[in-house]
Parts: structure tokens; sequence; C-alpha cells
């Protein structure tokens, strides 16, 4: 029951992000993403690390930045880089093999081994994510599909290694959610500064797009993602992303007045149902015992060769 509790806040997250582009058309000025990126992340890193009053510490300091750099400073700018260059439904699949570079890091960084049903499920949540945002007249560009695989492999690359660090001990999810949000904000300035310029006037709606995005979308969304991201396999963390596009259409469907064809509406249930075999995937190798290594092994048959004979002095 536990689980299910932390997997259903986990995946607020992604059906959070979900909401970015109807939020980014409706309220936010144009043409400025990088801006945007920098209003996301800094000043919600600045408050979460201020309602935690805790800092970083020793090699904290210097694996916030990587992490913040991963997960935020770098991943922003590649994905809006993809969307500017591709058709948003090749953006959105490129995104969504993001969940295929976490199985294959958590296999070689966190010895976490991928089940054959899990590398099918992130494969059918890909393809299930590609009939619903994918369309006939798409074209590829190939700065933007590097952009698109790369963002994808950066956010891949944190999630790991944000689970294979961990959190210094007595430091909980807000204050290196905070510490993250923080460094990947300052890493996006100068590039917002080089290629969009000055900032842009903002107006009532700007500031209460930038608001939601700030709060809810950011600060909200990626504690919850890093505190699951704690609690959970990296593995089952990165299947729910494709609950992110997913909430995407029915945003646009619901908010914006666009059409769900018979092909998006069954490529939605493909995807929802891969990330629903995906967790059951996870949940079952979690529940499996770990075997034992050398050391564990050596130990036990000791333990019992001792009790098998008696003991002289």
């Amino acid at each position: 029951m536990k689980r299910i509790a932390t997997v259903a806040l986990t995946a607020l997250a992604p059906i959070s992000w979900g909401s970015t582009y109807a939020v980014a058309t409706e309220l936010l000025p144009p043409d400025r993403p990088l801006f945007t990126g920098v209003m996301r992340a800094l000043p919600a890193g600045l408050l979460l690390t201020a309602l935690s009053r805790t800092l970083p510490k020793g090699e904290w300091w210097w694996k916030s930045a990587v992490l913040g750099t991963l997960n935020i400073g770098a991943f922003f700018p590649l994905l809006f880089l993809s969307a500017y260059r591709l058709p948003g439904g090749v953006a959105a699949v490129l995104g969504a093999v993001g969940p295929l570079f976490v199985v294959a890091l958590a296999a070689l960084v966190l010895g976490e081994r991928a089940s054959l049903r899990t590398v099918l499920a992130a494969v059918v949540g890909a393809f299930g994510v590609s009939m619903v945002v994918l369309t006939g007249d798409a074209k590829l560009d190939l700065v933007g599909v590097v952009a698109g695989v790369v963002s994808s492999a950066s956010m891949g690359a944190g999630t790991v290694m944000t689970k294979r660090w961990g959190r210094p001990e007595g430091v909980g999810p807000l204050a290196v959610t905070g510490w993250q949000l923080t460094a990947g904000g300052l890493v996006i300035i100068p590039v917002a500064a080089l290629v969009e310029g000055a900032p842009p006037v903002l107006d009532g709606k700007a500031f209460l797009g930038y608001g939601y995005m700030m709060l809810i979308n950011t600060g909200i969304a990626y504690w919850l993602w890093f505190r699951g991201i704690g609690q959970l396999t990296a593995t089952s963390v990165t299947l729910l992303g494709p609950l992110s596009p997913l909430t995407a259409a029915v945003l646009g469907w619901a908010a914006l007045g666009q059409a769900l064809t018979p092909v998006q509406l069954v490529g939605m249930a493909i995807a929802f149902g891969a990330t629903i075999a995906g967790q059951l995937a996870a949940a079952r190798a979690a529940a499996k015992p770990e075997p034992f290594s050398s050391t564990e092994e050596n130990d036990r048959n000791i333990s019992m060769d001792l009790r098998g004979r008696e003991v002289r002095p």
C-alpha cells in the first residue's frame, strides 16, 4: 500500500509537466523558452532552499551542480532546442524514449536488473506516445533530433545519479531539490542572455503563468520526483514519464479545443497500459529477495557450519 501511494504521488510530477505546453501557449510571452526555464527553476530552487534552511556542505556543492545541470540546466535548453527544430510530436517521442536510457544506465551504475517486461513496457510506452503525438507530415531535423536525444539522456543520467548519490545524512528531499533547481537555473541564465537577450516585459497573465510554473509545475513537481527516486527504483520512476505527453494531449483536447482521433485514443490506452505494466513489473522485481553476495554467502555458510557441529574451545 505504501508503494502504491509513493508511485501515485511521484506520478503527479510528469502529470504536472504535461501542463507546460498549455500554460506556455496561453499565458507566457512567446519565443522565450530559456527565460521560461530560468523562471521555472531558479525562484523555485531558492524558495525550496529557504524553506529547508539547509545549504550544501562539502562534496554536495559540486554534486548539486552536476545533478542540477543534468536534470535542469542542460535538459531544459536541449529540450527547447529540440521543440523548436522539430514538430512537437517528434520531440515528444524523443522524450518518451528516456526510460530506455534510464533502464540501461540503472543496470550499469546501480545494478538494477531490468526484466524483459520492464524493457517491453518502456518500448510499448514510447510506441503509444508516438501514436498520440506523431502526424503524417512530421519531418526530421538532425540538430533537433540530436538535441532531443541528448536531452533525454541528460535527464536519464540525472535520474540515475540522483538515485546513486542519494541525500546527505539528515537532509530531506526538499533541500536537495532546492539545490538542484538553483544550480540548474544558474546554468541556464547565461545561455538565455546570449540567445534571447534582455528579459521581456511581463503582464498579469505572464505573472500568473510563471507563478504556476514555479510553484506547481517545478517546485512541487520536482520535489515529488526526487522524493520518488529516493523511495523507488530509478527504473520505476522513469517509467512514469509517458504520463506527461498523455496529460498534454488531454489538456489540449479539454482546454484548447484540440481534437483527438481514434488512433490517438488507442495510443493513449497503449501508453497508459504500458505505464501500469511497468509499475507492476518493477513491484515484482522489488519484492524478490536480493541474491546473496559472495561475502554474505560465506558468512551464511560459516554460520550454518558452526551450528551443525560442536564448537570446541
